[in-house]
């Protein structure tokens, strides 16, 4: 595991849903960490992931996050804990793009 990355000379790598790309951060075993840019208007749609916890740091933009039957307005600084079983999806309801810190952790 490298020690130091200098994130703005990583590329962002395209992710699985249309809207969503990111910086691999931590890659281990038990989890890792994202920096991830969401376009304006892209949504994630609602999954849940049966053996890990995710959570979601937000340094730029106001990303609508709903964790099981609650949704949030998110703005810069806030944290949100997704746990595992239980459904999530994130949204860029926006004109700007929105900028997340998105890790987690294997159960």
């Amino acid at each position: 595991m490298e020690n130091y990355k200098k994130t703005d000379l990583m590329d962002w790598k395209t992710g699985k849903v249309k809207g969503f790309s990111g910086k691999n951060l931590i890659d281990m075993e038990n989890g890792g960490l994202k920096m991830v840019k969401v376009d304006s208007l892209a949504t994630y749609p609602s999954h849940l992931h049966p053996k890990k916890t995710e959570f979601i740091y937000v340094l730029e933009g106001s990303p609508k996050i709903a964790i099981g039957e609650n949704e949030y307005n998110g703005e810069k600084g806030d944290f949100f804990i997704l746990p595992n079983l239980i459904k999530h999806s994130i949204a860029n309801p926006v004109d700007s793009e929105c900028l997340l810190l998105v890790g987690a952790i294997n159960n």
